[in-house]
C-alpha cells in the first residue's frame, strides 16, 4: 500500500471513531477506560501530542473540544455522569492489574 493511501485510511478510520464517539455521549469516558484502556481524554492528548510533534499549535483544550466536538466543560455538564461504585471499582482493579 502506498503510504499516502495507508495514512489517508487511518485519518478516515480516526475521523470515524471520533464523529461516532461524539453522537454516543451516553458512553462514558470511565466504560471506555475499563473495557479499552482509553477514552476521549487520552485521544486529545494523542492529537495534541501529534500536532506538537509537528510543530502545530493545538493545546489539550483545543485537542479536547476537536474530540468532543464542543468545549470540554459543555460535554462534561450535559453528558458526564457520576461514576458509580461499581465502575470504580472495575477501574481501579484494572489499574492494579496493570501494575
Amino acid at each position: 500500500m502506498v503510504d499516502n493511501t495507508q495514512i489517508e485510511l487511518e485519518a478516515a478510520a480516526f475521523r470515524s471513531l471520533v464523529k461516532h464517539l461524539q453522537q454516543h455521549p451516553e458512553v462514558q469516558n470511565i466504560d471506555l477506560m475499563i473495557l479499552a484502556d482509553f477514552c476521549r481524554n487520552c485521544l486529545a492528548k494523542w492529537y495534541a501530542a501529534a500536532a506538537s510533534e509537528r510543530g502545530v499549535a493545538v493545546d489539550y483544550e483545543q485537542a479536547r473540544e476537536i474530540i468532543y466536538g464542543m468545549p470540554y466543560n459543555t460535554w462534561k455538564a450535559q453528558f458526564q455522569q457520576e461514576a458509580s461504585a461499581g465502575q470504580l471499582a472495575a477501574y481501579n482493579l484494572k489499574q492494579q492489574a496493570k501494575s
